[in-house]
């Protein structure tokens, strides 16, 4: 925004600052031209793209070729990844219920009035279009996420798939199952590879691409 634009001002801002540069203008006549130059209240557009990486659209197209290939062969293809984190306690969440009175609630939403914060791991089953919730306790973690995919793999995994040999899973590339995480790709190849005798493929997903 620069000087010359009032555009987070009311019009009687606007007019106020005319009349101190000698220009008395009814609010009127100030929102005709505006329109007609075609100003208004906008907010930020979150569009201005950085560079893409050459290899971008090819890992876009690697990924459901991977997926098809476990699918077509029947073996079990899954999407992952960690829900908003939420506050335990006497908290306002959005929703509505039927009732004669509103339930109170704390007035802020203070971290240290909370017995504890939940942090929702999410595992889709994309053939079956089921998902699982594994709700913990403790930090966002390479070693929490992978524990909640093996116990996911020890109950659903085997009930729906249970000639499985292999396992296909798509993530994003930050967080607990980031594509950096040494300690992820350690606790995958440990706890699913070698303890379940399961062949594991990941695929993640570029930055930006949620």
């Amino acid at each position: 925004m620069t000087a010359r634009k009032w555009l987070n001002c009311r019009l009687r801002d606007i007019q106020a600052k005319l009349v101190e540069q000698g220009h008395g203008v009814s609010l009127p006549v100030i929102s005709r031209l505006l329109k007609a130059h075609d100003y208004g209240l906008r907010s930020n557009r979150k569009d201005a793209q950085g560079v893409d990486h050459p290899d971008r659209e090819r890992q876009f197209t690697y990924i459901p070729e991977q997926r098809a290939l476990h699918e077509q062969a029947g073996q079990p293809t899954v999407s992952i990844d960690t829900k908003k984190k939420e506050l335990v306690g006497n908290f306002k969440n959005a929703g509505q219920i039927w009732c004669q009175q509103p339930e109170r609630v704390n007035d802020h939403d203070f971290p240290q009035d909370a017995e504890g914060r939940a942090v929702p791991y999410g595992i889709y089953d994309l053939q079956h279009n089921q998902a699982s919730i594994y709700v913990g306790q403790s930090a966002d973690t390479p070693t929490f996420a992978v524990d909640n995919l093996a116990a996911w793999c020890r109950t659903e995994l085997f009930q729906r798939f249970p000639q499985a040999t292999h396992l296909f899973i798509e993530a994003d590339g930050g967080g607990s199952n980031a594509s950096r995480s040494w300690v992820f790709k350690h606790q995958v190849q440990e706890k699913i590879a070698d303890d379940l005798g399961l062949i594991v493929t990941v695929c993640h997903y570029q930055p930006g691409a949620s």
